[in-house]
């Protein structure tokens, strides 16, 4: 996977200049800024180069945890309405963790539509809104598998049998095993990709600036969004002359953050490890 952005995609974006739906227009935007700032433990590229909403993303497990040394892949399906409905995140590779489902879909509280439930434990404001972006879930993601939440798991049995490992201090060994050999067999992935992952905190946490093959990218993008800004760029000129004229202040909103708590209610399943809270 490249995260350098191909030929074929600049090509799809300036095809797309006329009819790019505001979707269209979020995910480069989001695509660019983690290509040229991208999130440490975290490769990005497109599924399919003239798809804006089907992203492959590469986890590389952290160092000092049960996943150092692990390649895992995952895609991101984003809705046609991004980004006031959340896109979905799967893993491809296999997981073992108290919240992925077994077909990989991730359950946290961050991809959750706004709605009230109180079901779910889940606060509006911890699940998603429009102030979020794929660099905030990529870090919710990896908090994700460092910290569970098994008060409502979307795996019973591994959340069953995180709490035993954590609350033996590692005796148990159960949990950790199966994360190691999960981490093993994603060895042989990297090396067919051409992947070297990070082993230590100092490979780790390298953020490097992806080189532009030339300059016509930054064109692209720009030549999106010159009438929008000069747009903005004249309704600011308006707004600070009524403003000075009025005597009075702008007032700013300000986007809350996103929470790293999960929740997969189900009625079914309850975990039978969990404590009282």
């Amino acid at each position: 996977m490249n995260s350098e952005m191909s030929p074929g995609v600049r090509s799809g974006i300036a095809m797309a200049h006329h009819s790019t739906p505001s979707s269209q227009k979020a995910l480069m935007m989001e695509l660019k800024s983690l290509q040229e700032q991208p999130v440490e433990g975290f490769r990005i590229g497109l599924v399919e180069e003239s798809d804006l909403y089907n992203w492959e993303v590469a986890i590389f497990g952290p160092p000092n945890t049960l996943y150092e040394g692990g390649y895992f892949k995952s895609h991101i399906k984003f809705p046609i309405d991004y980004p006031y409905s959340p896109p979905t995140f799967r893993f491809l590779t296999k997981m073992w963790h108290p919240n992925i489902y077994e077909n990989g879909d991730v359950c946290i509280s961050i991809l959750h539509p706004p709605v009230d439930d109180p079901q779910s434990g889940e606060l509006p404001s911890e699940r998603w809104n429009p102030t979020q972006n794929v660099r905030t879930i990529l870090l919710s993601v990896i908090s994700l598998l460092n910290e569970p939440n098994t008060f409502s798991p979307a795996n019973v049995d591994a959340s069953v049998m995180f709490r035993k490992w954590r609350d033996s201090k590692g005796k148990d060994k159960e949990y950790a095993e199966i994360i190691r050999k999960q981490v093993v067999s994603t060895v042989a992935e990297a090396e067919r990709d051409g992947v070297k992952v990070p082993t230590t905190l100092a490979e780790y946490c390298v953020q490097t600036r992806v080189p532009s093959q030339d300059s016509s990218s930054d064109l692209l993008y720009d030549d999106l969004y010159d009438d929008d800004m000069e747009e903005e760029e004249e309704d600011d000129e308006e707004e600070e002359e009524s403003d000075m004229e009025s005597g009075g202040e702008a007032g700013g909103i300000s986007g809350g953050e996103g929470g790293v708590t999960t929740g997969c209610y189900d009625d079914d399943q309850e975990d039978s490890g969990n404590e009282d809270s």
